[in-house]
């Protein structure tokens, strides 16, 4: 069976070869009318387009290359998930690589992507404990943004989160309705997420002429049992606190849980002493399909993902751009918890 070309459509459609060009491309000023001519004869003679090889004539690409190290991150499978939705809306394609470590992985992870001739790569960057880049990533030629949940150094084009403000939103709203003993909960000593979060927690006490309690900020391993064990005996110690800030969804379960054994109970009224406030940093389904549902200030997870989707493209459009940096901030959601 002979196969369809490009001349073919053109033929059936009554106009020239470079008219169905621009139609497949979307490029060009083509009436209405001729689009539904051409797309017409494209599915009348079952006609598929050669993105690649048209992509290798005009010596451009629609394949955008993501990086994703940690599939365990519910922030970063968000964002992944809204990058890919709003590149795909604009007519690109994602080619995903999952490097298992910085080093050699990573670098055939970018080899792979100039072999596929990716245009761009974004980048979601899994380390919290660093404020650099991997070298790799630093010298990669292609145009290259980079998602990060804790802050980095190095001038890139990159998409933020705003950890002081979440925390300092969260802060100020349990104070506003009357908390006076408020703890921050889990995390590592040495996790940037943590440190901006317990900067915005200090200076939002300190504002409202509250004096920051360092045996109130607990750290603690990245797990529920470590969570809990931290949260009894912070209650335990401190048995004035009524709302706790909590790092992480494992931070929250294993707050709950101490919650709990030391005899409290989870909800929002600051006047019962045996309740204690809770807000999490992003939305946990997972937690909020129980009763109460919980407080959080949200990740904006899906605008990080448009934002970094738009900036690669834009990127990709003016290549003398200068380095880009976008700073997203959150949302308090309050429910039940707090």
């Amino acid at each position: 069976m002979k196969k369809v070309s490009i001349i073919d459509v053109a033929k059936r459609a009554g106009v020239s070869v470079s008219t169905v060009s621009l139609v497949l491309r979307q490029k060009g000023k083509i009436s209405e009318a001729t689009i539904e001519k051409v797309q017409a004869a494209i599915t009348e003679l079952g006609y598929i387009h050669n993105i690649a090889a048209a992509n290798l004539r005009s010596n451009t690409s629609n394949l955008i290359g993501l990086i994703l190290r940690d599939f365990s991150d519910s922030f970063s499978i968000k964002v992944m998930a809204s990058i890919v939705q709003e590149l795909e809306s604009q007519g690109f394609m994602v080619f995903l690589g999952q490097p298992l470590n910085e080093h050699e992985h990573l670098e055939r992870c970018l080899l792979s992507f100039k072999q596929q001739g990716v245009a761009g790569v974004i980048y979601l960057a899994s380390d919290v404990n660093r404020d650099t880049l991997p070298a790799q990533i630093r010298q990669c030629p292609m145009p290259v943004v980079v998602v990060s949940q804790s802050p980095i150094k190095e001038a890139c084009n990159l998409v933020l989160r705003d950890n002081q403000q979440a925390a300092s939103l969260a802060t100020r709203y349990l104070i506003e309705r009357g908390h006076r003993y408020i703890a921050y909960l889990g995390g590592q000593e040495n996790n940037l997420i943590r440190q901006q979060r317990l900067e915005g927690f200090r200076n939002t006490l300190s504002r409202y002429g509250i004096t920051p309690r360092d045996e109130f900020t607990p750290a603690c391993g990245d797990d529920t049992h470590a969570a809990s064990i931290a949260t009894r005996q912070l209650l335990e110690n401190n048995n004035a606190i009524t709302a706790v800030l909590c790092h992480s969804p494992d931070a929250m379960i294993g707050c709950i849980d101490g919650i709990h054994k030391v005899g409290r109970t989870v909800g929002k009224d600051v006047f019962l002493t045996q309740q204690v406030a809770l807000i999490g940093f992003e939305d946990m389904l997972h937690i909020n399909l129980t009763s109460p549902a919980f407080s959080y200030v949200s990740s904006a997870s899906e605008e990080t993902g448009r934002q970094a989707a738009t900036l690669i493209i834009r990127k990709l459009k003016e290549p003398t751009l200068e380095c880009q940096s976008i700073t997203l901030s959150g949302q308090l959601v309050t429910r039940e918890s707090a």
